[in-house]
């Protein structure tokens, strides 16, 4: 989570330091995405909420944005565990257009003023992959989400957090695959 692009004093009272919270939920996510996923679900929708609260409303208090992202966190979680189906698309449409506003971010200096445009398109496509292959797609966008969790609570250049996200997302793919891999082959066994 980019705490710059938090409210000012949302991290106020809290005793671990709203990155190190952040990069803890990443390594978590990038390593179990895809066999914790309510978790994955609820962080989406935490990281969903603390993006959106300025664009609901207009410099929203710190306990507003934190309110938000919370209750977006807790639906999300909900959804996970008793709508599965419902809770994929969420998920993959939250994680798509936060990726695709992410990457817009970073190769279009115009960025901004399509925000919702890019955010709807990139959570279309999220939707849709993580329903046709959702074991894949979980894996990848759970590795992502992870990596940018992480990525972002440590301060490199731009060329360095580009590298530390490819390479995070590798590692998270990879560890997760493989865990997929053994649990198909225990089925089958």
């Amino acid at each position: 989570m980019n705490t710059s692009a938090l409210p000012a004093g949302l991290t106020e009272g809290v005793n671990l330091p709203l990155p190190i919270l952040g990069a803890i939920i990443g390594v978590i996510i990038l390593f179990f995405g895809r066999r914790i996923f309510w978790l994955c679900v609820a962080a989406v929708g935490f990281a969903a909420g603390v993006e959106l609260a300025p664009h609901l409303v207009h410099e929203p208090t710190p306990l507003l944005a934190l309110s938000i992202a919370v209750v977006l966190g807790f639906i999300g979680a909900l959804l996970a565990l008793f709508l599965q189906k419902i809770a994929i698309a969420v998920v993959g449409f939250l994680a798509g257009g936060k990726l695709a506003v992410a990457i817009a971010g970073a190769f279009f200096v115009q960025s901004a003023q399509y925000y919702g445009l890019t955010f709807v398109i990139g959570g279309v496509i999220g939707a849709l992959l993580l329903l046709m292959l959702f074991d894949w797609a979980l894996i990848f966008f759970s590795s992502a989400v992870g990596a940018h969790l992480i990525q972002s609570a440590i301060v490199l250049p731009a060329t360095g957090n580009a590298i530390l996200f490819v390479v995070l997302v590798l590692i998270g793919v990879l560890v997760q695959a493989g865990a997929l891999r053994r649990s198909r082959a225990v089925v089958t066994d």
